[in-house]
């Protein structure tokens, strides 16, 4: 069966996207990074889920990964500078199971939430993440993600890089 990209629905465990998000995130938080992600529970899971799309990757009927998008000034966070600019919608609860991550998944999820974004009217697509994670950073900068800004989120270890690319030439 391929792998297939849809909606969250009532059918989904928040539990199960819980423990995917962690142990995605384990890495991050192995390297010293205090990610919500790394430890979060299934109350954070579906707050953060519940103020934009989230999306579920599953192959053969399990759930590999997941990307959650927030329409401008929708995140679950302050808006910050960039994310409250109109036409800037955002991504995150990024998650790719550790045992997949570099065969392509991630890039799948990307290009979908990219589309999605570019379908809903926004102008770009930004995202945060550790100025530490240079793995991530090339990741997005390889996607054509440019550097923005810094952020300092209340409660992290890190300060984070905010990056955006511009949708005028996703293929809807």
């Amino acid at each position: 069966m391929p792998s297939q990209i849809r909606r969250i629905d009532s059918s989904d465990s928040i539990s199960t996207l819980t423990l995917l998000i962690r142990r995605a995130y384990k890495q991050l938080a192995e390297m010293g990074f205090n990610y919500t992600g790394s430890y979060q529970d299934d109350e954070t899971t579906q707050t953060r889920i519940s103020t934009g799309e989230c999306y579920v990757l599953l192959e053969n009927g399990v759930l590999v990964g997941t990307i959650t998008r927030y329409p401008p000034n929708g995140q679950p966070w302050p808006a910050q500078e960039w994310y409250a600019q109109p036409g800037v919608a955002s991504c995150g609860q990024f998650a790719v199971d550790p045992y997949l991550q570099r065969n392509g998944r991630g890039s799948e999820l990307m290009d979908f939430v990219e589309r999605r974004a570019s379908e809903i009217g926004a102008k770009e697509l930004a995202l945060d993440t550790s100025e530490g994670a240079n793995h991530l950073i090339r990741f997005y900068t390889k996607r054509g993600y440019r550097f923005i800004e810094y952020i300092q989120h209340a409660g992290k270890t890190y300060r984070s890089v905010i990056l955006s690319k511009a949708l005028s030439h996703v293929t809807r």
